[in-house]
């Protein structure tokens, strides 16, 4: 069935569309890795988000139940150039279509992703709608104007408190949209996890006593959750704390610094990105459009891109507090990183 992307800007792409036919507006941005695209469709911190993959066959091995980094897609939409109608592994078990189809995703495919991309690059992410017709000045006014994300974070957290067994260090997770294997790579190395709400206070989380409190990655503004900021200056000082994306985010504006968006983000498994410390620089996977722009007083960076020199990391200047923005998990993307879940226990 045909079907357009409208962007904010008033420009018009047409295509097909395919998973599961219907209208859906979210921010378009778009995505470097050339596989990994079931991860990033349930990557939690792709809520409220229409996805373009930039390389331009998509669904060539199909998808496996055992790579989800959450238990359904949160993305709004699916942006591909060709989506493979054969695809071919020995881990396959159903095509995209019919995974888009199952979820309620719609997809949008036999556009120009190159020209989508410039766009976005030249101009910024912004709002778009995958419609079945072509709508209306005043229909395109109505429809961005009334979508916002504020309520990401909301969207994705877990609904209520729960705990995974192990013998090693007890970590209270704060779960703005965790990816699953975050989860893992803390069991891989035995850890006890109890896992809570994005809003639980900071008295509930210190009743339990945890080694360290760690604040997960998700999606949207981090400006849009004052009620969490609150619950970070609360917990300073009282535990270790270590964060990843968003969760680096949120300890940069509890400790007074600043963060900004940036013009369309980085997304993508092969972002270069140092770490002073050690001299060493790592592939990094990533995924975020909001950037730790100024370091709060009291810490130091760490790692900065080597793309464009955006903050990576930070540390505090004396207390066990450690955040990173890029992805040490991978999945998809590099695992060179993965290190840094040792130096988060070490806290």
């Amino acid at each position: 069935m045909k079907a357009y992307l409208i962007l904010e800007n008033g420009v018009i792409f047409k295509g097909n569309a395919f998973g599961d036919i219907k209208e859906s507006i979210g921010e378009v941005v778009f995505n470097t890795g050339m596989t990994g695209y079931q991860e990033v469709l349930t990557d939690p911190s792709y809520y409220g988000q229409i996805v373009t993959m930039t390389y331009p066959l998509i669904g060539n091995y199909g998808i496996n139940l055992e790579d989800m980094e959450s238990n359904t897609p949160k993305v709004k939409g699916f942006i591909v150039r060709e989506n493979a109608d054969h695809p071919n592994n020995f881990r396959y078990e159903m095509k995209l279509n019919d995974y888009l189809k199952q979820h309620g995703i719609v997809g949008l495919q036999g556009i120009d992703t190159r020209a989508l991309t410039k766009i976005l690059r030249k101009h910024g992410t912004m709002k778009g709608v995958i419609s079945l017709r072509q709508l209306t000045k005043s229909e395109m006014k109505q429809k961005f104007t009334s979508f916002n994300n504020r309520e990401a974070v909301k969207s994705v957290t877990t609904k209520k408190i729960y705990n995974l067994e192990g013998t090693g260090k007890h970590i209270a997770v704060l779960d703005f949209g965790i990816k699953k294997n975050i989860i893992r790579l803390f069991q891989k190395r035995d850890c006890k996890l109890t896992v809570f709400p994005a809003y639980t206070t900071a008295e509930e989380i210190l009743k339990i006593n945890p080694d360290l409190i760690f604040l997960s990655n998700g999606p949207g503004d981090p400006m849009d959750l004052p009620e969490v900021i609150e619950t970070v200056k609360e917990l300073a000082g009282k535990k270790p704390i270590a964060g990843i994306c968003l969760g680096h985010q949120l300890l940069a504006l509890a400790f007074g610094g600043s963060t900004k968006k940036l013009k369309f983000g980085h997304r993508g498994c092969n972002h270069p990105v140092k770490d002073i410390e050690s001299n060493k620089v790592y592939i990094t996977s990533q995924n975020h459009g909001y950037v730790v722009d100024r370091v709060p007083e009291d810490m130091k960076i760490t790692h900065i891109s080597l793309n464009d020199n955006t903050i990576e990391g930070m540390k505090h200047k004396s207390l066990p507090i450690f955040s990173i923005q890029f992805h040490p998990e991978a999945s998809p993307g590099p695992k060179d990183a993965e290190y840094i879940f040792d130096e988060f226990l070490m806290l």
